[in-house]
C-alpha cells in the first residue's frame, strides 16, 4: 500500500496528476537517502542545521523478519549478531565514528542525559527520551507502531530523540524533554526543529476505553484527537497529540515536520507491531537517530 495521493489540478486541462512519493515528501520536509540496500528517511530541516539525523526502514538487513530486515532491537526475538550487523549497516548511512546511544525502553516519561562520548555506550538506562549535546553521539529512539520525535536545537545545538507510546505521549514525554533541555543547555522552544516519524496514524491505530480515558484527562483537545468506532473504542491520533504537545511549549509550527506516513500501512517500509505480531509472532524495530558531526 503506498501514501495516499493527493492530486494536482490544472486549471487549464482540468485533468487530475496523481503526486509522487517523493513530491509528497518534499512537501512535508522529508527525504529519501540511500546507501548499500538500507533506505532511510531524512528531515532536511534537521539536516540543513547542523543535525546528523535519520528514521530507518526494514530495508537492507539480515533479519528474517520475515526476510532481509533491517531489525535494531529486540534481542529476544532476534539474535545479537543480526542485530549488530543491521546497526552497523544502518549506521555506515551517517558515516564513520559515531557511537550510538539508546535505552531500555520501558513506555516511561524519563529523560537521559548523555554527558559525554564514554557515557554514550551504557544502554541499560531504563527511559524513553534521550538528549545530549556531545558530537559524533547519534541519540537513538527505537520504535515499531510508536512514535519517534527528534528534536535540535538550532542555537544550543543540543538534541534529543524520544520514543512516544501512548503512555509516554499521556505523560508528556515530548515536553519533559524540552524542559530538561531548557534546564540543562538553556533551551529556547522558539529555537526547535522537531521531526515527527512514521508511527501508527490515526486512521488505524485504534485503542481501548483504558486509553480514551487516560487521553480525555490529560488533552482538553481529546475531541480532535479521538475517533469513536465501536462501544468502548476509538481511533487516536498520536501523531497529532505530539505536535500539539510540542506547540503548547512554544515550538514554532513552521518548525514541526510530520512524515506522511504510517506503520500499519506501509509494512512494506516499516516494522508494525500490530500486524506482524499477529503474522510472525515477532517483529522488528526501527529506530530514529539524531546527532552532530565533530568539529
Amino acid at each position: 500500500m503506498s501514501i495516499p495521493m493527493e492530486t494536482i489540478i490544472n486549471p487549464k486541462s482540468k485533468h487530475q496528476s496523481p503526486k509522487s512519493e517523493n513530491e509528497i515528501l518534499a512537501e512535508n520536509g522529508f527525504y529519501w537517502r540511500e546507501k548499500d540496500g538500507v533506505k532511510i528517511l531524512v528531515c532536511r530541516a534537521l539536516e540543513e542545521n547542523g543535525f546528523v539525523n535519520g528514521f530507518s526502514t526494514r530495508l537492507g538487513g539480515v533479519s528474517p523478519f520475515p526476510e532481509n530486515d533491517l531489525n535494531l532491537a529486540g534481542y529476544d526475538e532476534d539474535s545479537v549478531e543480526n542485530i549488530a550487523e543491521n546497526r552497523r549497516r544502518f549506521l555506515q548511512v551517517f558515516g564513520t565514528d559515531f557511537r550510538l546511544a539508546s535505552c531500555w525502553q520501558i513506555h516511561s516519561a524519563n529523560v537521559r542525559v548523555v554527558k559525554n562520548f564514554d557515557d554514550a555506550k551504557d544502554g541499560n538506562y531504563k527511559m524513553d527520551a534521550l538528549i545530549s549535546d556531545v558530537p559524533k553521539v547519534l541519540l537513538g529512539a527505537k520504535t515499531a507502531d510508536c512514535v519517534p520525535v527528534l528534536i535540535g536545537d538550532v542555537r544550543t545545538k543540543s538534541f534529543a530523540a524520544i520514543h512516544a507510546g501512548w503512555r509516554g505521549t499521556v505523560d508528556s514525554i515530548v515536553v519533559n524533554a524540552i524542559e530538561k533541555m531548557r534546564e540543562i543547555y538553556g533551551t529556547n522552544p522558539k529555537d526547535l526543529i522537531c521531526a515527527i516519524g512514521a508511527a501508527a496514524s490515526g486512521k488505524n491505530y485504534e485503542v481501548g476505553q483504558d486509553v480514551i480515558d487516560a487521553f480525555a484527562e490529560k488533552f482538553s483537545t481529546c475531541g480532535k484527537l479521538l475517533k469513536p468506532t465501536r462501544d468502548g473504542h476509538a481511533l487516536v491520533d498520536l501523531h497529532l497529540a505530539n505536535k500539539e504537545q510540542l506547540l503548547s511549549v512554544g515550538v514554532l509550527s513552521k518548525n514541526i515536520f510530520t512524515a506522511p506516513f504510517c506503520t500499519i500501512e506501509r509494512t512494506d517500509l516499516f516494522f508494525s507491531y500490530r500486524v506482524e505480531k499477529k503474522l510472525y509472532g515477532k517483529t522488528g524495530r526501527l529506530m530514529a537517530v539524531i546527532g552532530l558531526q565533530g568539529f
